[in-house]
């Protein structure tokens, strides 16, 4: 099942080492993917569990697989997204923080905004942690703080008054 047009899904991925005789029930590992399709989401959890527990998928399977859905998909929500990205100068670790309606929008937001600032592309960010802010206090920082103030108001410059006239003779100054 993939994404329309490209865009991404979270999925839930539960792996685990084969069954041995030494080892007949392995520990099952889950992760929260995000990924524009299956596939992609099944290379990404293997490639995570190679680095963190040594499971490769020649000697794994994949228990089961999950799109996650938002619980409520018309809320306006902030969240804050912990990661880690390799950049041509090394690796770093990083907070942001997005004003979106979904925490896959939020991902999506993301890897626009580090292609943008830092040239860092898919395959070398890793989202570590996407937490939703729900009370004003947790949210860090400023371009988010202005955004969540009670009395939020939108200044509507340059507005015309239109002409009463159906023909006018000359054009009307909308500089007045």
């Amino acid at each position: 099942m993939s994404s329309p047009s490209g865009r991404l899904q979270e999925y839930q991925v539960i792996g685990r080492h084969l069954p041995t005789d030494s080892n007949p029930t392995p520990k099952l590992y889950r992760m929260r993917i995000f990924a524009p399709n299956t596939v992609v989401a099944k290379s990404r959890f293997w490639y995570f569990l190679m680095k963190l527990r040594k499971v490769k998928k020649s000697n794994g399977e994949v228990v089961a697989l999950n799109v996650i859905h938002e619980k409520r998909p018309l809320k306006v929500k902030n969240f804050g997204i912990w990661i880690r990205y390799d950049s041509r100068s090394g690796t770093h670790n990083m907070y942001k923080e997005y004003r979106e309606m979904s925490r896959t929008e939020a991902v999506e937001a993301l890897y626009q905004d580090m292609a943008a600032r830092h040239r860092a592309r898919f395959r070398s960010i890793h989202i570590l942690k996407v937490v939703e802010l729900t009370k004003p206090d947790d949210v860090k920082r400023p371009y988010i703080k202005q955004l969540i103030s009670k009395d939020l108001k939108f200044p509507l410059p340059h507005r015309s008054s239109k002409s009463k006239k159906l023909f006018t003779p000359n054009r009307p100054s909308t500089f007045a």
